[in-house]
């Protein structure tokens, strides 16, 4: 699956960073693309594998707001 996600808060390429670093971390997640003057995260997984909630609370957790 494919989703965008809105994120408020990702100023920087240490936020671009940080982002990627966390998501990529998570199993079933495929791709990760971060366009910061949009504050969208693109994000290809296997939602057998994640959840698009648990996806979702591993950007919160690093301290960015999800647009729901």
């Amino acid at each position: 699956m494919e989703v965008v996600i809105d994120v408020k808060g990702m100023t920087c390429g240490n936020c671009e960073k940080a982002v990627k670093g966390a998501l990529t971390d998570l199993d079933g997640v495929e791709h990760v693309g971060v366009d910061l003057k949009a504050g969208k995260v693109d994000v290809t997984y296997n939602n057998e594998t994640v959840s698009l909630e648990a996806i979702c609370e591993e950007i919160e957790d690093i301290g960015y707001d999800v647009v729901r």
